[in-house]
Order: C-alpha cells, then structure tokens, then sequence
C-alpha cells in the first residue's frame, strides 16, 4: 500500500515561487509514473503536471514554462516547481501514483494561496 504525503504549500503574493513536494512510501517509488493535480475552489479536480518512467513530461496549458514536476527516486520524493504563480492558481494540490488522468491513490493535499 502506498502513501503519499505532501507538504511545502503555503501563502505566496503574485509573482512568486513554491515547490511543494510530496513524500511516497509502501512501494518502489522509482517504478511509477508520477503526477500532480489541483482543486481549485468551486472546481472539479485538474491534472497539472506528470512525469513518466521514461522522463516524458506532461503540463496542462495553464501553466505550461511556469511549473516543473520532478523527481529524485533516491529520496523517494516528487517535487512541483511553480514559479511566476498567479491567484488562479490558488488551489489544494496533491500528488498521485500514476500518470495524468488515472485513478491512482493520492496523498491529502497542501494548500497553496496566492493572494497580494
């Protein structure tokens, strides 16, 4: 059984940066396409971010040259780079087993606030 725990969210004015990261256990992180999805308040959960085995990468158009998933499979740890971050990004953010747009398991979340 794997587990998820993402932290590293927090309140950001617009324009700056966070890189929450999410902590996998309970199973051979390295083996597993990796993703981030948002739910943005009112909104239904959107896929932002996913990086494959093969280091394929995927983003959503919305934030496209401003985020960057990545990975260290040493620390068995996921990161999410998002720099230049907007209010639309405000959202709960969490990561997941699997590629984009599967139902893989999923951690608790982290809070992410952008606001002047």
């Amino acid at each position: 059984e794997v587990n998820l725990v993402e932290s590293g969210g927090g309140l950001v004015q617009p324009g700056g940066s966070l890189r929450p990261s999410c902590a996998a256990s309970g199973s051979i992180f390295s083996d597993y396409h990796m993703s981030w999805a948002r739910q943005r308040p009112g909104k239904g959960l959107e896929w932002v971010a996913g990086l494959y085995v093969s280091s394929a990468e995927y983003y959503h158009e919305s934030v496209r040259g401003r985020f960057t998933i990545s990975r260290d499979n040493a620390k068995n740890t996921l990161y999410l780079q998002m720099n230049n971050l907007k209010p639309g990004d405000t959202a709960v953010y969490y990561c997941a087993r699997g590629p984009p747009f599967s139902g893989g398991p999923r951690g608790q979340g982290t809070q992410v606030t952008v606001s002047s």
